[in-house]
């Protein structure tokens, strides 16, 4: 749990001075090879090219621009479409169709085996930590149930600021973090399930 806490802070740490920028006597590019790249308008994304955009905007492009680039299921249940191949180990999902909010990511290989195990309904088995993006931040129905498909009676959409996701091989430790994800702070989202794992806000 030490290590996995060091891994957070630096990833944090990390990842905020990449959105931040920092002051420097020349002009910067007017494109950074590390920079997350501008997201189209949210839920505008309908063509293959503009789900693409939007799905590389989650990360920084790095990363992205050699990502593999799948699209959601047309239905529950269903395959996920290919829209690019890539190069990397890293996969890009675009803006979530079924939440009001902009919420395009990119995954590693042991994040993506989360995340195809939680589609599916099926307990995640990863081999190591995972680690995803969500640079355009993102909205979830509840913080609590990972199946949830719109706020209980009397609560909101969660709005979430942009964020790194850490996916853990183990428990995590609510004692570390909480569960508030208001705070400003690393949160536990979906604590005590098989999907549970921590949300790092990067500004």
């Amino acid at each position: 749990m030490k290590q996995l806490a060091i891994v957070v802070t630096l990833l944090a740490f990390g990842v905020s001075v990449l959105a931040q920028g920092t002051p420097a006597p020349t002009p910067a590019p007017k494109t950074p090879a590390t920079a997350p790249q501008a997201a189209p308008a949210s839920k505008g994304a309908k063509t293959k090219e503009g789900k693409t955009q939007n799905a590389v905007s989650a990360a920084p492009r790095s990363i992205a621009k050699d990502a593999t680039i799948m699209d959601y299921p047309e239905k529950e249940g269903g395959e996920m479409a290919v829209l690019r191949k890539g190069t990397n180990d890293w996969t890009c999902l675009p803006d979530d169709p079924s939440t009001p909010g902009n919420d395009p990511m990119c995954m590693d290989k042991n994040a993506m085996a989360w995340a195809e195990a939680w589609m599916t309904k099926k307990e995640p088995k990863l081999t190591g930590p995972g680690i995803g993006y969500m640079l355009q931040g993102g909205s979830t129905a509840s913080n609590s149930d990972p199946f949830a498909k719109k706020p209980a009676a009397g609560e909101k959409w969660l709005k979430e600021a942009p964020h790194i996701m850490v996916f853990p091989t183990s428990k995590l430790d609510p004692n570390v973090y909480s569960s508030d994800p208001n705070s400003g702070k690393p949160w536990i989202m979906w604590g005590g399930t098989p999907y549970e794992h921590l949300m790092v806000p990067v500004k």
